[in-house]
């Protein structure tokens, strides 16, 4: 087929359509790069994805000629954890979000905060009142003894930890419909499952849920709850993968609240109970957030305190990759989440980090991790069939690179411009350095 499209001469500020030409296509589903490609987006959504050869590039106005050659496009990134507001009062969403769209991520899962504050942001952000990566949050259930922590008070403040309908304590004596309705009535995206549950609540809460059309999202152990079983209450995605290594220990805390460090150094990451919670996974399509950068920055903050890394007693960084390694090799679907925003000085994403490592330490490739911090984030959040592909139909959540991050992941260093539902926001924006793209009027 040829596809024909208007030339513009003097289009409009903010034109309707664009069609990139030339490009690189990597388009998140695994599949190989495809060169020398024309992408279309009318209205904000991928119109048409084509050889260049099958575009017919006509005289009428109305639609933005942008020279891409020789760029690599591919969906917008996904972090599938960070945390915006745990404590509102650090008024610092706006300026890491902002960091965030043009470090070439256009969606975020945070994962509990205040909820008065997410749906601001994810009000802002959605609508592009604000530049920031779309934001989906969650509300959370746990039980009662975990609100004792500062951190849902900090976010429940003006009210009360466990019941406000995005801070729920959940007992036997709970009304589950009601509950899972209050989490609904947030506008929550998921219902995060924390800690200081055992299974059947677990299943209850996630039972629930779904007949509820909502996600569940958890932690891999949720204490007393252990991973296989938070996996068998049916949850969609577990976060940490390092606590999967209770499954292989008699330590077993009955609250999230506990000093209990696993001996690491004595459990074979190969252990047949760890490995069948990861074949449950890979046939339940159960995705992990194994927020492997953060496991690597604690230990990296214990040798920074002068601690010698023989001393070190949590989770180390060769455990945790090989853990993800292994949960990637049995068919887990593996997420891009971080946990954690880096230094504001840093002019990039933690992001990046969370995909370097996969690369260096997890034995995933480059297309693997690429469909991880889309496609399969996209799942994550629930919105893959809105984006995390780059295919006709689909939101146009777009990166341009300058350089093959196939190559090198150091590549996403190149990016000049993300494009969030069709609208560009190119890096020299944010970083005057940074190198331009080129548009034909």
């Amino acid at each position: 087929m040829t596809l024909s499209i208007s030339a513009s001469h003097g289009a409009p500020e903010v034109p309707d359509s664009q069609l990139y030409t030339y490009l690189n296509i990597i388009d998140g589903t695994g599949a190989a790069l495809q060169r020398d490609m024309g992408l279309l987006v009318v209205d904000g959504r991928i119109q048409a994805l084509a050889p260049m050869a099958e575009i017919d590039i006509g005289t009428d106005q109305g639609t933005e000629i942008i020279d891409a050659s020789g760029l690599f496009a591919l969906p917008g990134l996904i972090d599938s954890h960070v945390h915006l507001a745990t404590t509102p009062e650090e008024d610092r969403a706006d300026e890491l979000l902002r960091r965030q769209l043009y470090g070439g991520i256009t969606s975020v899962r945070d994962m509990a905060g205040d909820v008065r504050i997410l749906a601001g942001l994810a009000r802002n952000t959605r609508l592009q009142q604000m530049e920031g990566p779309d934001v989906h949050y969650a509300a959370l259930m746990a039980g009662a003894s975990f609100f004792d922590d500062p951190r849902p008070a900090a976010s429940s403040r003006g009210g009360k930890a466990g019941a406000v309908p995005w801070m729920q304590a959940i007992d036997t004596d709970t009304d589950i419909v009601q509950a899972v309705a209050l989490a609904r009535g947030t506008s929550a995206s998921a219902i995060k499952i924390y800690a200081n549950l055992p299974a059947a609540e677990v299943t209850r809460i996630a039972t629930e849920a779904h007949r509820q059309n909502i996600k569940v999202w958890a932690h891999s152990m949720v204490f007393p709850a252990l991973p296989r079983e938070v996996v068998a209450a049916g949850v969609d995605v577990i976060s940490h993968v390092c606590r999967l290594v209770f499954e292989a220990t008699d330590q077993r805390p009955a609250q999230y609240q506990h000093k209990v460090v696993p001996a690491y150094q004595q459990i074979d990451p190969d252990d047949p109970r760890i490995v069948a919670v990861f074949d449950e996974m890979a046939s339940r399509g159960t995705i992990l957030d194994a927020t492997l950068a953060m496991y690597f920055r604690q230990a990296q903050a214990f040798e920074d305190a002068a601690g010698q890394p023989d001393d070190y007693k949590g989770c180390t960084p060769d455990f945790a990759a090989n853990l993800t390694r292994i949960a990637h090799q049995r068919g887990v679907p593996v997420a891009t989440g971080t946990d954690f925003f880096n230094d504001p000085d840093d002019p990039w994403p933690g992001l990046l980090q969370e995909l370097a490592l996969l690369r260096e330490h997890a034995g995933m490739t480059p297309l693997e991790i690429i469909r991880s911090a889309t496609q399969i984030g996209a799942r994550t959040l629930g919105i893959e069939q809105e984006t995390g592909t780059l295919e006709i139909g689909k939101r146009a959540d777009i990166i341009l690179l300058q350089r093959d991050p196939l190559q090198s992941f150091a590549n996403f260093h190149s990016l000049v411009l993300t494009v969030k539902n069709g609208r560009q926001y190119p890096r020299q924006e944010f970083d005057p350095a940074a190198a331009g793209f080129p548009v034909l009027q």
